[in-house]
């Protein structure tokens, strides 16, 4: 089986455009099961843009998204959740007024097999699956030091512990391939320490691919086994991490066209 075969993301030549503005020029890239690849680029090189068609808030202008061979350009967000894509905010998205518990169980819903008939009645199915969810999001929760905090408003958590907590409801999906957009922005070094040890057990213990939109370099070169960096809309350069900080093209897209002495450095 070739390896466009067995990706479980492949985005073949996409582009995006509103109007005149091109926000994604002619992008390729795969992710195979359980890789942890980081995204990184410059402000407005077009990183959120590409989680945007990926889940469906936005649809290509061009080009073909595959979600294990299956295309998902054109589908609505929630059913390219249902293929097995989850994804996180930069902003976080938590229903602040809802408590820590039933933020997890609202990723649950696009899973319930029971129909809205039987939700009205409170029938024996309904029942099952409600206490079969609770359980579910308990133990979650519990997996993630969150437990204790599971009846307290959601807004009332610390920063970090509402970035965890984001995170613990995209799981809640059971994706296979998780999209975390910053998950370290606003995080003081410790958070960020704890954030690093999280993302590397999710993708350990929970065998879920991950691509990593972050600016920290100290956490994507920290974790990420390959690296997909886009400039002004367009990849221009993938490897490891080691083979990117020595990049030309990216050095010249973060710090500006390198003189001689900086290049030899």
């Amino acid at each position: 089986m070739s390896s466009m075969e067995s990706a479980l993301l492949d985005v073949r030549n996409c582009s995006l455009r509103f109007g005149g503005l091109s926000a994604l020029s002619d992008v390729s890239l795969t992710i195979n099961p359980g890789e942890l690849v980081g995204l990184i680029g410059p402000n407005g090189a077009g990183k959120t843009s590409l989680f945007n068609i990926l889940t469906g808030v936005y649809q290509p202008t061009s080009g073909e998204i595959l979600i294990e061979g299956r295309r998902s350009a054109g589908l609505p967000p929630h059913l390219i959740s249902r293929l097995g894509m989850a994804r996180t905010f930069q902003n976080i998205r938590l229903f602040g007024s809802l408590n820590v518990g039933m933020n997890v169980r609202t990723s649950f819903i696009a899973r319930l097999h029971h129909g809205l008939i039987r939700s009205v009645r409170r029938g024996r199915t309904f029942r099952a699956e409600e206490d079969r969810i609770s359980k579910e999001a308990g133990r979650l929760l519990a997996y993630f030091g969150l437990e204790e905090a599971a009846t307290r408003p959601s807004r009332s958590l610390p920063y970090g512990d509402q970035r965890r907590l984001e995170i613990v409801r995209a799981l809640a999906a059971k994706p296979r391939l998780l999209l975390l957009d910053e998950p370290a922005a606003g995080m003081n070094p410790s958070e960020k320490d704890q954030l690093r040890l999280l993302i590397a057990r999710i993708r350990t213990e929970f065998g879920t691919a991950i691509l990593l939109v972050e600016h920290d370099m100290k956490v994507v070169m920290g974790i990420c086994e390959r690296l997909i960096v886009l400039d002004q809309g367009r990849v221009i350069a993938s490897g490891t991490p080691a083979e990117i900080r020595a990049n030309p093209k990216v050095i010249a897209a973060y710090l500006g066209e390198p003189n001689k002495k900086g290049a030899d450095r």
